[in-house]
């Protein structure tokens, strides 16, 4: 799967990182340059602007900070119409730890109606830290990956991405459901930066998991 990564911080980097050992074809694009060659060279890939990367890629992943998110989209263009998109951002403010998109509306529809593209929302739970874990296991499992969307052939390959970095995928359903998972993320950063060690997850576990009677 050829990977157009839109971003260059350590979002970026952990997915990117592990996508690249899987076999996927990278490129990657950033508002820093340098930081986008040193990984482009960790990957064994390419760096370009912005409008290259997202031509280039069969899926993209938008990894940038939500104080960014304006201008990076401005960049990219018309590159991503009508491609599938991954988005694993999150619009939190960190003083009181609230969303700052408007209420009912999530980052990941306003990427959708930006780029014309379909996009995904995943990989948005967790510090970077977990993404880099060979697999991600808690607890003797598998960490389970929420994500939602609309468009089948999105979703089919968001799927295989989370399968490949030894993740559980959990559709959980269209993308109005990407603005509960932003909320989510809210509780998680807070936790984050309260003091909680960076593996701080949310996973889903139930009784036949374990083998727990009723």
């Amino acid at each position: 799967m050829k990977i157009g990564v839109l971003g260059a911080g350590v979002m970026a980097d952990a997915l990117g990182t592990r996508w690249a050992a899987a076999g996927h074809e990278l490129m990657i694009a950033g508002r820093t340059a340098v930081k986008a060659d040193a990984l482009a060279r960790k990957w064994g890939a390419r760096a370009g602007s912005f409008e290259e990367v997202a031509e280039f890629g069969d899926i993209a992943l938008i990894a940038v900070l939500y104080q960014g998110m304006t201008a990076t989209l401005a960049e990219i263009g018309d590159g991503l119409r009508g491609k599938p998109i991954v988005d694993c951002n999150n619009p939190v403010e960190i003083e009181h730890f609230t969303l700052v998109t408007e209420p009912g509306r999530s980052m990941a529809q306003q990427i959708e109606s930006a780029t014309g593209g379909h996009v995904v929302k995943a990989f948005n739970l967790c510090e970077a830290h977990v993404w880099q874990m060979e697999p991600p296991v808690f607890d003797n499992r598998r960490l389970v990956v929420p994500y939602c969307g609309e468009h089948f052939a999105a979703l089919d390959m968001t799927r295989q991405l989370i399968t490949d970095l030894g993740g559980e995928p959990l559709l959980i359903g269209d993308l109005r459901h990407a603005h509960h998972l932003e909320a989510m993320a809210a509780i998680v950063i807070s936790l984050l930066f309260g003091g909680r060690d960076p593996y701080t997850v949310f996973n889903l576990v139930d009784r036949a998991t374990h083998g727990i009677d009723a």
